[in-house]
């Protein structure tokens, strides 16, 4: 049994970068809101799309913007306008 490659969100990481900016937060306080350990490191490679956010952490991002998480991960939908 093999496992097939997923395809990965193209528009995530940019994304989650306009969800912080919209927010008006830095990196490290992101991090707080998004109970992250690793601070703003991880924030960091979230929004330069070098890693993504587990399942947890993506939930907790669509509850921030008030979206649900189809938004985020499906590249034919945009986060609403605010």
């Amino acid at each position: 049994m093999g496992r097939t490659k997923r395809q990965k969100p193209k528009r995530l990481a940019r994304k989650l970068l306009t969800i912080r900016r919209e927010l008006g937060v830095s990196q490290t306080e992101m991090a707080r809101l998004l109970d992250l350990r690793r601070a703003y490191t991880a924030v960091s490679a979230y929004e330069r799309g070098t890693r993504e956010p587990d399942l947890l952490v993506l939930l907790r991002y669509a509850k921030l913007a008030r979206v649900s998480t189809d938004v985020l991960v499906d590249d034919a939908k945009s986060l609403p306008r605010r």
